[in-house]
């Protein structure tokens, strides 16, 4: 049977799991799981079941806490149930958390590994919250990408099931759960499949009842507590075979196989990096392109954290192995080190005193801090910590994305190097927040996965005020799965939804030289050039770039849209990016539009259309030669500002952040 490929990002993709593997979803939203607890809502108002029949219970509860009680309540009467959460929210379950594994009971929580607030609040995404709760007694399975969020969602729902011990799920947020990706979509029967229905029936008849009266929850002396808290040994010694077993029978149904941990690159390795989540994704492509030019470096996803098999991770390592990278997305101030280095080390140490690692050499073992926050993490810093690894004092307990000039833990890296191959088309688009950039970008990645073989990718970025502040839009398409969890530096195609933006920030920093810009302008193409800034006519000029014009604005307002420009700038770029045949591209923009719009009535529905027609014969290509005006060095506050406004707040503005220093923090 052909497999369904349908656009899914990180949350959608697990509540497609979690609303058919699950009766009763108690949830309380925050960012960025609040979609998972939205979708399930939307499809059980919508009255659709589950694989058992039923269409699933959502509730939502007045808080964090809540739901974990209502979830442990609801489990202790035999109902297969399940919550999403992330950061302070997932802390705030802790208590229940614990009662729920100390009594064995099967459950997943998917949860969108979020910072927890330390000097700073950051609603954005890292390790910091799973970490808080890795010593709950929980199975930890963590997901690398949107495929498999959607995969690991139903892989931990079977072996927490089988094992008993309950599973926390999860993968980087904002950058796993809101990446739209192309994606197979698991069918009902893939599910059934998975979900062994005498466990289920096993499951519900450890529920509470009066027909089978049972005691749960006594208070225990010192006497008998110590020796109750070893019984969960034996299931926790399990889980990991069946983590893999249900792996194995996945695989069997799919075609795509897991493992614990998973070794990529030549089997002569001698630098190598074991890391989680999305990261593993940024070092796989860097392992392959520098695999390709004959470096023996290497790469070891960790997929099962919690418990964690030393066995396992050291016989996916290389014997050739001289010397390792540990990463962390997280910081534990005060450790020996983070705790993914932590177990590391300590797994290689007692298998090699075990005689079952058979390393040649014992391998110099370094670990690092990377991604903290949402921060970027590159193919640039993923060479950074290979060449790290060449000194022959490599540092340790080193950062990499930043610039730590206090304790000098940063390592450089070469902001212009790139694993990104010819054969991915990269386009930008930068709008203001509601204009409708974000949502139109959403509808050309599905058009472009439903009309042509591409694989598609789109990561959105917003200002943490969200309405009426810059977005930036970041997509790709290629022929392969795209495995790039970080931004655009590179942009064969980039788009400016506001002319103002020009005078604010480096929009064409990161176009490649020939590349094409479009830009909504009330200037038409005979006059446009005078009014941008010299720096940026000189930026055309040097890049060559393909230079194109729309008043999206105004044509906007005379069709009735207001300030939604969306539908004549998607328009613009499939008429110049030629991703797709022009007719093709517009006969489905049509129809996604009359799907978007159609309950809003004709009227609705026509204006959009109109706009459509509207964009085609309105785009002009610009014709320039020389800069004419002066360039003048781009400045967001005045000179006179205090030293912090001139050093820091001056980069928040340019969209800069990333270049400040510790040390002017």
């Amino acid at each position: 049977m052909a497999k369904k490929m349908a656009p899914h990002d990180g949350c959608s993709a697990t509540a497609h799991v979690a609303h058919a593997t699950n009766e009763t979803i108690a949830i309380y939203p925050i960012t960025p799981s609040s979609p998972m607890g939205e979708i399930s809502d939307e499809k059980s108002a919508r009255k659709e079941k589950n694989i058992w029949g039923t269409v699933p219970q959502v509730d939502e509860l007045q808080s964090e806490g809540g739901a974990s009680g209502a979830v442990h309540g609801a489990l202790c009467t035999g109902a297969m149930t399940t919550t999403f959460t992330a950061s302070q929210g997932l802390l705030l379950m802790i208590p229940n958390m614990y009662k729920i594994a100390g009594e064995l009971t099967p459950t997943v929580f998917h949860v969108t590994a979020r910072s927890i607030a330390c000097q700073g609040l950051s609603i954005f995404g890292d390790h910091s919250d799973v970490m808080a709760v890795r010593q709950c007694g929980w199975a930890m399975l963590a997901s690398n990408s949107v495929q498999e969020a959607q995969d690991m969602a139903l892989i931990s729902q079977a072996a927490t099931l089988e094992s008993r011990i309950p599973f926390v799920h999860f993968y980087d947020g904002f950058r796993t759960s809101h990446e739209i990706q192309k994606i197979e979509e698991l069918s009902f029967d893939d599910m059934r499949a998975m979900i062994d229905n005498d466990l289920v029936r096993a499951h519900r008849a450890r529920g509470l009842s009066p027909d089978r009266p049972e005691i749960m929850g006594t208070a225990q002396n010192p006497d008998v507590y110590f020796t109750g808290r070893e019984t969960v040994n034996p299931y926790i010694e399990a889980v990991p075979a069946i983590v893999q077993k249900q792996m194995d029978k996945f695989a069997e149904l799919t075609g795509r196989a897991y493992k614990l941990f998973e070794y990529i690159g030549p089997a002569d390795a001698e630098k190598i990096i074991i890391i989680m989540g999305s990261g593993a994704e940024v070092v796989q492509e860097t392992v392959e392109f520098m695999a390709a030019a004959g470096e023996k470096v290497g790469l070891v996803k960790v997929r099962l954290f919690r418990p964690f098999d030393a066995r396992k991770m050291v016989e996916a390592i290389p014997s050739t192995v001289k010397k390792i990278a540990v990463l962390d997305r997280t910081k534990e101030p005060g450790s020996l080190g983070e705790p993914l280095y932590q177990d590391v080390r300590t797994a290689i140490g007692e298998m090699q005193e075990l005689k079952i690692a058979s390393f040649t050499n014992w391998p110099r073992t370094v670990g690092g801090r990377y991604g903290l926050g949402s921060a970027e993490f590159t193919p640039a810093m993923v060479k950074a910590v290979y060449d790290n690894l060449d000194l022959p004092e490599p540092k340790n307990r080193f950062t990499v994305g930043i610039y730590d000039d206090v304790m000098n833990t940063s390592l450089d890296w070469d902001r212009e190097f790139s694993s990104e191959g010819d054969d991915v088309y990269r386009a930008m688009f930068y709008g203001l927040g509601s204009d409708g950039t974000v949502g139109a970008n959403k509808n050309s990645i599905k058009i472009i996965g439903d009309y042509t073989e591409n694989y598609t990718q789109g990561y959105f970025v917003y200002d943490s005020k969200k309405a009426g502040t810059i977005t930036t839009s970041h997509l790709r398409f290629g022929p392969k799965p795209i495995r790039a969890p970080y931004l655009i530096t590179k942009a064969n195609f980039l788009a400016c939804h506001n002319f103002s933006f020009l005078s604010k920030y480096e929009m064409l920093k990161n176009l490649q030289a020939g590349g094409t810009f479009l830009l909504t302008s009330e200037y038409s193409a005979d006059n446009v050039w005078a009014q941008l800034p010299g720096r940026v006519q000189k930026s055309i000029v040097d890049k060559k770039i393909k230079f194109y014009v729309l008043d999206a604005i105004t044509l906007a307002e005379e069709i009735g849209l207001g300030a939604r420009i969306n539908m004549l700038m998607q328009t613009a770029f499939f008429k110049i990016s030629g991703i797709m045949e022009e007719s093709q591209a517009i006969g489905a923009i049509k129809d996604a539009i009359k799907k978007t719009y159609g309950k809003k009535g004709d009227a609705i529905v026509e204006m959009n259309c109109a706009a459509v027609d509207a964009a085609l014969n309105n785009i002009q290509e610009v014709t320039y030669s020389a800069v004419t005006n002066p360039i003048v060095a781009l400045k967001a506050v005045p000179d006179s500002a205090p030293t912090f406004v001139k050093e820091v707040t001056s980069q928040l503005l340019l969209q800069e952040g990333d270049k400040v220093k510790v040390s002017q923090m």
